[in-house]
């Protein structure tokens, strides 16, 4: 079992000092949370993806702009609905409890969902169950993240939120990957994306049980900063989470700079499924690649960022990352070919992952324990809300095949706002 006092006396130590992968995995806390995430993260990927094949991809229905479009909303929409509150149990109950009850919950009602596919209903149904499980999940998300400063020094936050965000965001691929597989295997109609749904349950009971051997209380929070009524805390998660954020310039900054790359980010997701099922007829196979190289952009990002922080500071690391994205979004996504949209599918990843690494390491190392599980529950909502609303407006204008370069356009334009605003609250810090 471990306990929050393994790393207390290093809270004090100066920040970003690296220290390798070897001597963070060589701490058992950091190992046992990062498992935890690994199987949740595979569980999640897995079941996006076999909705994603069930809604889109299966011959048996048809999928239009704005059905990708609902789609996209039943994945991202739930927590940002419920993160502000749910955050204020993260700062209010053990965490380690929560995460254990939560992945039971999600487990139970991936089988639900999965049953749901497998019986052949759509619409209202369906749609309800996704935004329950996903929201369920991006709340061990927030969980787990709010619980890393409880089981490395605050000196390695940055070097250990990337291997932990960045690896697990692989995972996350690789179970989208093996419901490409399964769905190969099972067939592609409504039984099959069934069978292939419910398999990710397995990630859930992972999750739990990892979860479950650390010791009451290890996961933090150390106090608690709230009312001592249950229902006004929850009230009162967005308010003491904006106000936190607000109150903490390297938080702010981060915010309006990764609010950007979400909403380019949508912009880029809804082209990019279209294109692959109607202007390249590349099917669930292509968006396969896609999601590969979204991977291998996600890991070249978490091997490179504290290096790349260490010798340029976060700030110029940050506008170097948004300049890349812009130019990757509109340089590479204007020819409209497929080579081209895969070389951006990479680079956007890359840099959107810069970006995320150096925010999540601000809100861990600059929030206090109290109040951050509310930070990142807001994080959670602000960014899921961004690209919600970037897929919906883009679905009401785009071309049924992908195929509209203005949209490309206005990707690169949100990455040149993100940079502009990122550097003027940085300047007035």
């Amino acid at each position: 079992m471990s306990t929050s006092a393994d790393t207390a006396s290093a809270h004090a130590e100066p920040h970003h000092a690296r220290v390798g992968a070897r001597t963070l995995l060589a701490i058992p806390g950091f190992r046992r949370l990062l498992y935890s995430r690994f199987a949740a993260q595979w569980g999640d990927g897995l079941f996006q993806a076999g909705l994603a094949g069930a809604v889109l991809f299966n011959p048996e229905r048809q999928a239009d702009p704005l059905a990708i479009a609902a789609g996209f909303t039943a994945l991202l929409l739930p927590y940002s609905l419920v993160g502000p509150f749910a955050g204020a149990l993260l700062d209010r109950w053990d965490r380690r409890r929560v995460l254990v009850a939560a992945n039971l919950l999600r487990g139970a009602l991936i089988i639900v969902a999965a049953m749901t596919v497998t019986l052949g209903s759509a619409g209202t149904t369906l749609f309800v169950l996704a935004l329950v499980v996903i929201g369920i999940s991006r709340f061990v998300g927030s969980g787990l993240s709010a619980a890393l400063p409880h089981v490395v020094p605050v000196r390695t936050l940055v070097e250990a939120n990337a291997l932990a965000t960045t690896f697990g965001a692989v995972v996350a691929v690789t179970g989208a990957g093996c419901a490409v597989g399964l769905r190969a295997l099972f067939g592609q109609d409504d039984v099959g994306s069934g069978l292939t749904t419910a398999v990710a349950v397995l990630g859930s009971v992972a999750a739990a049980w990892f979860a479950v051997r650390f010791a009451r209380g290890a996961l933090g929070p150390d106090e608690v900063d709230e009312p001592p009524q249950t229902v006004i805390a929850i009230a009162r998660g967005l308010f003491d989470g904006g106000r936190a954020a607000i109150r903490t310039p390297s938080v702010l900054a981060g915010f309006v700079a990764l609010l950007a790359h979400r909403a380019a980010f949508g912009i880029a997701l809804l082209l990019t499924v279209l294109l692959m099922r109607f202007r390249f007829d590349a099917g669930l196979g292509g968006l396969g690649q896609v999601a590969g190289l979204f991977g291998l952009g996600i890991l070249i990002a978490g091997l490179t960022t504290a290096r790349i922080v260490a010798h340029f500071g976060r700030r110029r690391t940050m506008c170097a990352a948004l300049v890349l994205g812009a130019v990757a979004i509109v340089g590479l996504g204007l020819p409209m070919t497929m080579p081209t949209t895969l070389a951006a599918a990479l680079l956007i990843s890359f840099a959107g992952q810069i970006v995320k690494l150096c925010v999540d390491a601000a809100v861990q190392r600059d929030i206090g324990d109290e109040v951050r599980g509310r930070v990142f529950a807001l994080y959670d909502t602000l960014f899921n809300v961004a690209q919600v609303v970037s897929v919906a407006l883009g679905a009401l204008v785009v071309t049924p095949d992908g195929a509209s370069r203005g949209l490309v356009a206005a990707a690169g334009v949100c990455y040149l706002a993100g940079l502009a605003g990122f550097v003027v609250v940085t300047r007035r810090s």
